[in-house]
């Protein structure tokens, strides 16, 4: 249940969101393109990190780069 703790875990990395133009979901509400997020877990394929709503959200890593 490591997801209960992620907000008090300590930052992995820094990412810039460099876009929010999704195929398939809506992200445009919880990131912004030039805002810099910190990363508190990391998969292959997702990021999952605290977005603009304050919550801890999973997005994939193509809307990224590492700052």
């Amino acid at each position: 249940m490591i997801h209960l703790s992620w907000r008090e875990r300590e930052t992995v990395k820094k990412v810039k969101c460099v876009h929010t133009d999704a195929k398939k979901y809506l992200v445009s509400n919880t990131l912004t393109a030039g805002n810099f997020y910190d990363v508190k877990n990391e998969t292959e394929e997702f990021y999952y990190l605290i977005d603009n709503t304050g919550k801890i959200g999973g997005f994939y890593k193509e809307y990224f780069q590492d700052a």
